[in-house]
């Protein structure tokens, strides 16, 4: 397996170029999350939303880079959640190139590996009802439903997950 490195999102105009061909490789999220759509894809949009995110006290944005360089991936991660207290995986997006060649497995391993480090004892994340391959591969990796609810931004149906860290 190849190294993966997590950086902060700069918002640079490469760095935004790479995220919108992110979620362009990924039109079946994109259609799924109703959010953006892959065939008019709105950057500015999306840079607006992800610089809000990142503007959340304990949030990150981050871009997952090969050894090359490549941009392999995006993730939204929040250190606190303020209802549970538990650090969230916001989003976990793997190109749609590096799709089954376990870039998110490793990119899991590494979101779980630095909550660990930090000295959290379990991490969670919201999986969209909408896209039963997500669902399975969370599961995969040794994740358990907690609850079905709504997400807080948007209204979708949404299945929680929990994994311990410990």
């Amino acid at each position: 397996m190849s190294t993966i490195s997590l950086t902060p999102l700069g918002f640079a105009q490469q760095e935004m170029a790479e995220v919108v061909d992110l979620y362009i490789s990924n039109p079946e999220y994109c259609r799924a999350a109703g959010e953006y759509d892959p065939d008019r894809f709105p950057a500015d949009q999306a840079e607006a939303d992800l610089r809000e995110e990142a503007a959340v006290d304990g949030a990150e944005v981050m871009l997952a880079r090969d050894a090359r360089g490549r941009s392999v991936g995006l993730l939204s991660l929040l250190d606190r959640h303020p209802t549970d207290g538990f650090p969230w995986i916001g989003l976990l997006l793997v190109h749609g190139r590096q799709h089954r060649q376990g870039i998110g497995s490793q990119l899991a391993e590494a979101v779980e590996e630095r909550f660990r480090s930090r000295g959290h004892d379990g991490l969670r994340l919201a999986v969209l009802e909408s896209t039963p391959a997500a669902l399975d591969f969370w599961t995969s990796l040794g994740w358990r439903e907690i609850a079905r609810r709504p997400d807080v931004q948007h209204g979708r149906p949404c299945i929680v997950m929990h994994k311990p860290l410990t």
